[in-house]
Formats: C-alpha cells, structure tokens, sequence
C-alpha cells in the first residue's frame, strides 16, 4: 500500500526528505504548513498535524507523525487530521509510527520536540481567533500547574486558592514577578524542570525582564517572598489535604485485549499467550492496553481498510470516554519497542546479507586458493573509517593481574600481554579539561573463573572508592573491547592460558588440558588493527581453519618463525605484522607466505591444509544513543527513555544509563546515595540481561561508569556539553534557581586547558612527541591533579611505577622500523626530568613547543635535582621541559632541525637518531618534502592519517 507524492495534498509535497521538525495546521480541512518560528504554539480550537524526520546513524530517515486535537478542536477536524496522517504515513513509504495527542495528555516523546514546555492558547481558525502580539496584550495574572520529571506538563488552573495542593508544582505569573511554589509532596526533579517553565515564561511573556521567586509549601508569613505570594490569595492559609492515592494503582497490569478489524467491525480474539503468529500480514489489529491503544496494520492491508481500522479505533475510545488513552499506530515490520514487549515473544530482525563487495572478494580468496586466476576480480575492502577514540593517549598506565584474591602489578614490558585464563585491572591517569582524569578497568579473559572476576571487581570497587568517586570505572571482556582500551594500550597481546594461581587450580580440578602459551611452542596469532596506535596479536587455534584472508599472521614454532599474509590484506596490515613481530619473536628471522604460495612446512606445522574464511570479522557499530532514567527499588529496575536528550536531563539525584549498542553507559549523578552508587555496575548488567531495546546483546558489552563531574569526552561526544553545569554545587533544582534568578550559568574560575587530543605515548629513551593521529606536538600542557587522585595514586603506585610517557627503565627497541635514541646523547637536565616524572604521584608538564625558545639553563636546580630527586618529588609544584634546538643547525617553518631524505629514512646505513621517528618527514625541508611527497607540508596534513602512513611507508619514512 502507497500513495504517489503527485496524489498528495499540496502542502505535504516534499515532506520528510530531510531531518528536521514540520508542522501543519487543519483548516478548513486542508493541512496548512506553519512557520518554524511558530512551532510549539497550539490553539485550543484547532487540530495540528506534526512530523519529525530523525536521520539514523545507518544513513536511513526515521518518521514519527503526531496528529495534536485541541480541546476545543470540532470532531470533523480532528478526525481529518487523523486521515491525513495516514495518507502522510503511506506517501513516506508507509513505515512512520503514528500517534494521536489529546490536549493535557500529549506523549512524552511528543512534548520533548517542544522543550520545555507547549502552552496551549484559547481560540482557533474556526472561530475567528486572530494571533496578537504578547507584548500587546494587557498582562493577566495567570496560575499554572506544572508535574513530570522528564518532560514537564503544563496547564492553566483558575486562579484560585482551591486549585492549589501539595502534590505539583504551581507558577504564578504577575504582571512584574514569577513565582514558582513547589507543593510538599513533590519532588526535586519535578521542581527542577518546572523552573524550565518559569524561564520559558519569563523570556516569552517578559521579554526577560522581571523577578524570580521561589515559594515552598508550608512556610508562614514570616518569609518575604512567601508572604508576598499568598498577598494574591488574599493571605496564607493551610491548604487541605487530598485523598492519598495508591501507588501500586498505575503498576497493576491491565488484561490486554487483542481485536482484528474485519469487514467493518471489531472482532475479539481468544488467546493463550500474546504471540507474534496472531497477527496476519493482510488485516489491522488493535492492542487495547489500557493507557495505550495500539493499532497494528498489516504490510498488504489497503489504504481504506487503515482509514477504516482508524475510525473504529476512535469509536472505540469516545464511546467508552477513554479521553487520556494514547493511539499509536505501527506498520509491519516497523513496530516500537513498546508495541513488541507486549508480546510472549518476538522474532529477531534478520541479519543484513553481505554487500556486492564482501561477497566479491570472499568468492575471489577462494578461487584463488583453488588456483585460478582472479585478476580484476580480487579487489582489497575499501577503507572504513576507524571509530575516533576520545581520549587522550598521553596518560600514564598501570596493570595488575589478579592472583589469588589479591592483585600483583605488571611490570612496564608485561603490562599489555594478557591471557585468557586471567582478570586483570588497569589505572590509566590522562589530562582532562581542568585536571586529570581517571579511568579503571577490569578485563576479563574467556577462560577466567568466576572467583577472580569477582576479586576483580571488588578491588575496582575499592579504587574508585579511594578516588572519591571522581574516576571513570569500566568493565570488559575479551573480544568486545571498546576502542579506548585498544588506543591506550597501542600495542596490545592476547596469549591462550593462563597465570593466576585459581586458573591453574581450576584446570588440574576439572582435568582441562593447559594450553598456557609457551616461547618455545607452537603458536599462531592473528594481526589486526587499525595502525600503530591500535594494533593487537591474538592466539588463536593453531590450525589452518584459523586463517582468514581479511588478515596476517604469525606462526611461530621454537625457532621456525612464519608471517602470513591474506589476500584481502593492506599494506597497513603486513606493517603491523613486522611490528608485533618484534614483540612476539624479536630477535628470530621470519619466512614470509602469501596466500596462496605457502611452504610445505607451514601446512605440516597447522596439521595441513583446510577450507578457511575470507571474511573480515565484524565488530558491532554504534547505533542512535538512548537515554534511560533508572529507579533502582528493591532489587527491581525501572527504566524509562528520555527522548531527544540535552545534558539539563541528567538530573543529580538519579541514575541515567546512554546506550549506544556498542557500549553502554550508567552516569551517576553527585547527590546519588552511595550505597547505589556502588551498584552501578549491577544496575548495567541488570540493563543488558532485560533487553529493554530488544536487540538480543550480548551480557559482554562493555559498560561505563560515569561520575558526574569526571565525564570523559568519549561519554560528553553525545550531548552538547557544558562542563560547568556538572561542576555545580546543590541538587537539581537549587542549581536551576540560580541559572533563572542569576540568568545564565555562573562562571567558574578554572584554568583554560588546550582540546583533549587522541593520540598515542611516546616510549623513545627520551620524552618524545606523541606518534599519534591528531595531535599537535607543538602544544604546551599543564597537567594539574586532583586531591582524589592524589590519594588514588598514593594508594595503588608504587616508587618503582614508571609514567608511560616517560623512558622505559632498559632501552628497548619497540618497533623494527623505528630508531631508537643513544642515551648516550641524553643531556643531564632530560635524564633528571625522566627520573622525576617517573611518579604519577606529583603534576608534571609536558614539553614546552620549540617555538617558545628553550628554557635559561639552571645548573644549581639540575646538580640540586640529581641529589635530591626523592625529596624534591614531594614539593615540586611544575616542571617544563625544553628540547633546545643544536647551534648552527638549520631549522624549518616549525622550529625543527633540518635533515637530508637519505639520512632520515628508515633503511638508512647511518639513520638520525636525536629525532621523533614517528614524524620523519617533518625534519625534510620544505623543497625536499615537495619533492618527495609530490605536495607541500600543510597539504599533507590535512590528509586522512591512514593515506599519510601509506605515502611514508612508501618513501620509507614509517
């Protein structure tokens, strides 16, 4: 069923092709488009008709339709608008959810287009209502009740001391001053969004310029502003007391009843259990659930058997004078998740079959390997863009593994090689906004037993205690890591086993084969990444059933060392099997196999060859975010989605949870009790067992705990964020009332910090410039700490601990193609800073840009410095590091010195060694760098990171 555009009423030609919010009004039967600066104004005679256009992350446009009935509104107009939503419906493709909206009772979803409030005004078209200005009218004193603590209800009472009791919130609105008294029984949040309403007032109806008062229920006379509030009520009084209504009334379940439209009229229909095989894909049913009604059309039903079903289903409700009951209507394949949890149970969606370009190559792998000739059909992936990280990289990291109900820290060369039979925590102390944050994890390998899991998450619990609640706490498990973990770690392995002591106890129990990874045995690791800064080796069974061309490869046995190479693999792909070859094997020579060509002993040593994928392994994408309010009551979760989120919906008392399908979010807000805050993590894990989306998860998804005040960029991405709401002090609504009466967000005195940059840690023998993505080595940074993770850091970092930004204890070379500094060359003053920032127990600077000049030389600090270093760590305020640039060496644009291309590639007899050798190219003059790139230096930059790697990897400058 469709409807031709060119069959469409004129005003709905073009409608929904773009996101965005449109709004027509009914008259004289004829939907009639209203301005955007008009949007949010209703009539009470009148009957609207709304559309939102919300476009997906998966490039698609989701519609929802609302048609809006005025309470004045006559039956003929609200029913033609209740037509034309479903012609609007069926010339969109038939796939928008439709929802009728009765004055007073709209939807949450509906009032949340129309933040904070819509305030319905008397008149309409029939009557010959013509709009006047605000500020031309005469200002009559108006009462208003005001309730929800989502999305605010509002609605004009009689200005009357009878129409006030203590449940609601109330806005008196007076010529010169707003007052808000907020009733005894209500609550914090409900005070706090009706405060929205009085800024909405104050900014609409006085142009911004009158008084705010807040009143509370119960105070006497005695308080100035109360008193001048209950002067308009003819003096204070005692307010009566209404019936207490049952709480338990709205949670009773309502019997569901399921009727089929059929030829005219409404059919009941017995049933067992609610199934989804009760609905047939060519008739319209409604789902009366008591507060909603829900109707249901089939895929092939018609045009007039929708209009018809749509009719009974309003007969249904003013017969029986269901006015408050929600209409919500769903095609096929389209339904709410509200509609499909009403159901037993649902069918999953099925899974998107393979592009043209996944099935090409994974047929060209395999008749490759069959040896046939597939030139012109072989064709590598295109290149997807990598999930940005959001967090600094410049941090300093610590790990500990988890070992007979305690932990055991992880020395700087082992801390990124984990094994799968183990559970592990990780601190990682980045700069943040005005400090610096916190970030602590467990990471449970497949294998791991429940007894160290729980070990785990105890201690993490104690961290974040220590920490006074200011860091960041997630929980991951192998295989589902978020791209922060792997950006932090860089280099990253996972070897089959394990090393705890309940690991070991666990398999000799249980009689399991320990297949704990040895040097010296047979192993075969899967290579993937996205480049340096994201690159991991994991083992896998070392069978030829392992490989798969989207991949490379090494396969070790003793000293027999293989790298193997799939066809759909980049040049990307095979650099970063050289580089984890020289954490795996560094010092053995390695065979190279392409796919295809392998050497007899490589099959002997996988037990000979096998049939094998060519597709690349998926990793789930991030969806739309959704935000959920949560009620945490006796064990039992509530949960209740926010639509169209901001940041003013993080309310300070509660809990929130921000899906994204990949990873999962619980924010804690400051005046949450801390007995629930230690059941964050609960409350996550209650979230994905109950499936509220619908989306069969997987209970591994990685969950964040976020503490307000200490948001990570890569949870603030999703709002529009103001860091200084979350700095305040008070709950919800004290922090409102001094946002309206002081009119706007106080300013906070902080220390302006550059942007949070996404890069990676240097491990050179001297501090080096991150090698990282977008990261401006130039810049400057202050590193301030808090005194929660001054306490933090004393508690869990030991003397020995080492910053990652600084050099590792023994040189190591990390990457086979990068030079590692003399030490040498290392002047006293750089050793001396090493040593000292060493401990992440005091702040410390980052180097200082080249451009600044270098810092005066003080040699009495630096002698100082070396004899004193333990003391001189206790009370040293800030250190800045200068590279000094060597007298009588050329320099370019950016300060640095100049080098011939021959000496600063990478296979140079006598290569430089005093640089950053993840930035090569930019110590090439600007001549030469034109002439070796094709490009000038600011034309290169602007480049895509992978495509600049390409090109050095080419000119042998990675």
């Amino acid at each position: 069923m469709s409807v031709s555009m060119k069959d469409l009423d004129l005003a709905f030609r073009g409608a929904g092709q773009k996101e965005g919010l449109e709004v027509w009004r009914i008259e004289d039967f004829k939907p009639v488009p209203i301005p955007s600066s008009s949007h949010g104004i209703f009539f009470m005679g009148d009957s609207y008709i709304i559309l939102k256009t919300t476009a997906l992350k998966n490039g698609s446009l989701r519609h929802d339709i609302h048609y809006w009935v005025g309470r004045d509104t006559s039956q003929d107009e609200a029913g033609t608008a209740a037509i034309l939503t479903i012609e609007l419906d069926a010339a969109l493709g038939g796939r928008a959810v439709q929802y009728r909206e009765v004055q007073g009772n709209e939807t949450e979803k509906f009032l949340s287009y129309f933040r904070p409030c819509i305030m319905p005004q008397p008149g309409g078209v029939a009557s010959g209502f013509k709009h006047v200005e605000v500020n031309e009218l005469e200002h009559a004193t108006r009462l208003y009740v005001c309730s929800g603590k989502r999305v605010v209800h509002v609605k004009e009472v009689p200005f009357a001391r009878s129409s006030l009791h203590h449940d609601d919130i109330f806005i008196l609105d007076t010529k010169s001053k707003i007052f808000q008294f907020n009733g005894s029984n209500s609550s914090i949040q409900e005070r706090a969004k009706a405060l929205e309403v009085v800024q909405y007032i104050k900014d609409t109806f006085h142009e911004g310029k009158c008084e705010v008062a807040a009143v509370e229920d119960g105070r006497m006379m005695a308080d100035a502003e109360a008193g001048e509030f209950w002067g308009f009520f003819g003096g204070f009084a005692p307010l009566p007391r209404r019936a207490p209504v049952d709480s338990n009334e709205k949670d009773e379940e309502t019997t569901l009843k399921l009727l089929c439209f059929n030829q005219g009229k409404l059919d009941s229909i017995n049933y067992e259990s609610l199934a989804h095989e009760l609905l047939e894909t060519n008739k319209c049913y409604l789902l009366d659930c008591g507060a909603e009604l829900f109707l249901w059309t089939g895929r092939t039903t018609s045009l007039q058997e929708r209009k018809g079903a749509n009719k009974a289903a309003e007969k249904l409700l003013s017969d029986a004078n269901r006015t408050k009951t929600h209409v919500i209507k769903v095609i096929e394949g389209f339904e709410t998740i509200m509609f499909k949890s009403k159901f037993k149970e649902w069918p999953q969606t099925p899974d998107l079959k393979l592009s043209s370009e996944d099935g090409r190559g994974k047929v060209a792998a395999l008749l490759k390997r069959q040896g046939l000739n597939v030139k012109g059909l072989m064709k590598a992936a295109p290149a997807k863009e990598e999930p940005q990280p959001y967090i600094d990289c410049t941090g300093s990291l610590q790990v500990w593994r988890v070992n007979d109900k305690d932990k055991t820290l992880l020395s700087s060369s082992a801390q990124s090689k984990f094994y799968s039979g183990d559970c592990y925590i990780f601190q990682y102390m980045y700069p943040g906004d005005d400090k610096d944050e916190c970030l602590v994890g467990t990471w449970f390998g497949k294998k791991s037993i429940e007894e160290d899991r729980v070990t785990a998450i105890t201690l993490t619990r104690k961290m974040v205690e220590i920490a006074k609640f200011q860091a960041t706490q997630t929980c991951l498990y192998e295989g589902r890591e978020p791209i922060q973990f792997f950006v932090i770690f860089q280099s990253f392995q996972v070897y089959k086993g394990g090393l705890s002591s309940g690991y070991k106890k666990f398999i000799a129990e249980n009689g399991v084969n320990d297949d704990t990874y040895s040097e010296d045995g047979l192993a075969l690791f899967r290579i993937q990444g996205s480049g340096p800064e994201n690159m991991q080796a994991v083992q896998v069974d070392s069978v030829a059933s392992s490989l798969n061309s989207s991949y490379s490869y090494i396969l070790h046995d003793g000293n027999s060392v293989f790298t193997w190479t799939g066809n759909l693999t980049t040049a990307l792909d095979q650099e970063l099997v050289e580089r984890q070859l020289d954490v795996i094997k560094p010092n053995l020579q390695s065979r190279s196999q392409k796919e295809g060509s392998e050497a007899d002993q490589f099959w002997s040593l996988l037990g000979g060859k096998v049939e094998y994928s060519s597709q690349k392994i998926g990793r789930g994408k991030e969806s739309d975010p959704h935000l959920f309010s949560c009620i945490l009551s006796k064990g039992d979760l509530k949960i209740i989605e926010i639509y169209h989120f901001t940041q003013d919906d993080l309310m300070t008392e509660d809990l929130f949870i921000l899906d994204c399908h990949t990873d999962i979010f619980v924010w804690v807000g400051q005046q949450v009790d801390v007995k629930v805050r230690l059941q964050a993590l609960d409350v996550g894990k209650k979230f994905l067992e109950l499936d509220f989306l619908m989306e069969n998860r997987s209970h591994d998804t990685p969950i964040f705990i976020v503490m307000e005040g200490s948001e990570p960029p890569f949870f603030t991405r999703f709002f529009k964020w103001d860091s200084s709401k979350s700095l305040m002090h008070g709950n919800s609504y004290e922090r409102k009332l001094s946002i309206v009466k002081g009119g706007g967000t106080p300013a906070l005195d902080k220390p302006k910090r550059r942007t949070p940059v996404h890069s990676g840690r240097s491990t050179g023998q001297e501090p080096q410039r991150s090698r990282s993505m977008s990261f401006s080595p130039d810049r400057a940074r202050v590193r301030g700490r808090s005194p929660a993770f001054t306490a933090l850091a004393s508690t869990f970092e030991s003397a020995n601990t080492r910053n990652l930004s600084t050099p590792p204890p023994v040189v190591k070379k990390l990457y086979p193609k990068s030079a590692t500094p003399d030490p040498s060359n290392t002047s006293s003053k750089s050793s001396v800073i090493a040593d000292l920032t060493g401990s992440s127990n005091r702040p410390t600077q980052a180097p200082k840009s080249v451009e600044d000049g270098p810092v005066p030389e003080k040699p009495k600090q630096e002698e100082d410095a070396k004899e004193n270093i333990g003391s001189m760590a206790g009370r040293l305020e800030s250190l800045t590091i200068a590279e000094d640039v060597k007298e009588n060496e050329p320099e370019d644009d950016e300060g640095l010195p100049i080098y011939p291309y021959d000496l600063l590639k990478t296979t140079a007899a006598e290569p430089v060694t005093e640089i950053d050798v993840t930035r090569r190219e930019t110590y090439l003059s600007s001549a030469e760098f034109k002439e070796k790139f094709g490009m000038a230096k600011e034309a290169f930059s602007k480049l895509p990171k992978w495509k600049q790697n390409r090109m050095k990897i080419a000119l042998h400058l990675f």
